[in-house]
């Protein structure tokens, strides 16, 4: 039997906007809506009816879509999420967005197989999640914000997190701080460097360009990013790495060369992670509310699904600084 993944190859589309084109979206383009049904109808496609089947009956179910389940910050997240929804009977679906279009969360969203969904995925494309969104489907979204009345918006104050890690750098007597970035589509990135840049101004600071660089995200990338800060020259007093994975990385490059932290260089990390707390020395960073974020998000799932309206669709989550032993007085 065909499937809508058949149909999009057919098509030469993706697999969101063949969903979108067989179910009469008038925001795709006729020539492509044409060529879809047209894909469909050559290979005897029949619309899965198991969605609308599920949907007039509780699937007792929830979805959580996240980037990447390897990372550390995921598991505080997830277990947030996991402790409501089994108080309420439920079970949870974990899965990535890795694949993109034409993954199974993207299947999860669009045909709508769970009562609801958390999205922490900017791999997915807005236009999906906005197609996909409707009353009686729940969409919590985190560090994203769409312009929908059918989503939750649960955010992090990065910004003003990023500002209170450098502003303690500063306040130590750190005038030439780096910043470790991460990636470059990231919200989370772009707003931790709007708080790195607005204390840095604040106080006259400037930041020369070889002193701001990618990780990525991953300690790999911290570790190699470190290294080739080292093999620059002229190291920083102080580094703030927007996560701590980043900054983690960055230790054992700095230990490999000889390089005492924060004897020689200070550094600051952003998340709180398990592990920050157990490095040598023990990381000193920016703690964010990973399980209350989950458990929130949860909580908003069950009170939409519930049948409550809602006044308030953003939520914004503070966050504070943990110091430890990473930073030092200059």
């Amino acid at each position: 039997m065909a499937t809508i993944k058949d149909v999009a190859k057919l098509a030469s589309v993706s697999v969101s906007t063949a969903s979108i084109a067989l179910n009469g979206n008038k925001n795709v383009k006729t020539e492509t809506r044409v060529r879809v049904l047209e894909a469909a109808k050559k290979l005897n496609y029949r619309k899965n009816g198991s969605a609308a089947d599920l949907k007039k009956s509780q699937t007792k179910t929830l979805a959580l879509i996240v980037d990447d389940l390897s990372g550390p910050f995921f598991s505080e997240l997830i277990k947030g999420v996991q402790d409501v929804t089994l108080s309420k009977g439920y079970d949870l679906i974990t899965c990535s967005a890795i694949g993109g279009e034409n993954s199974t969360p993207t299947r999860f969203l669009l045909e709508k197989r769970t009562d609801g969904v958390i999205i922490l995925a900017h791999t997915l494309k807005n236009e999906m999640i906005l197609h996909a969104s409707m009353e009686g489907f729940p969409i919590v979204l985190l560090d994203r914000q769409l312009d929908s009345r059918h989503t939750i918006h649960i955010q992090v104050d990065n910004e003003q997190g990023a500002y209170n890690a450098v502003h303690y750098l500063i306040s130590l007597g750190h005038r030439s701080i780096a910043y470790v970035s991460g990636n470059a589509t990231s919200t989370d990135n772009h707003c931790r460097y709007r708080g790195f840049q607005k204390a840095m101004d604040e106080f006259g600071l400037e930041q020369p360009d070889k002193w701001n660089i990618s990780g990525s995200f991953t300690e790999e990338g911290g570790y190699h990013t470190t290294k080739m800060l080292i093999m620059q020259g002229q190291l920083p007093s102080a580094i703030f790495y927007a996560n701590d994975e980043m900054a983690i990385g960055g230790i054992q490059a700095f230990s490999e060369k000889g390089i005492k932290v924060p004897e020689d260089v200070s550094i600051i990390g952003f998340d709180d992670i398990l592990l920050s707390r157990y490095t040598t020395p023990a990381l000193t960073t920016i703690h964010q509310p990973k399980y209350e974020m989950g458990s929130l998000a949860a909580h908003l799932i069950f009170r939409a699904l519930s049948g409550e309206s809602f006044e308030q669709q953003l939520y914004t989550l503070e966050t504070r600084l943990v110091k430890r032993s990473s930073c030092r007085q200059v």
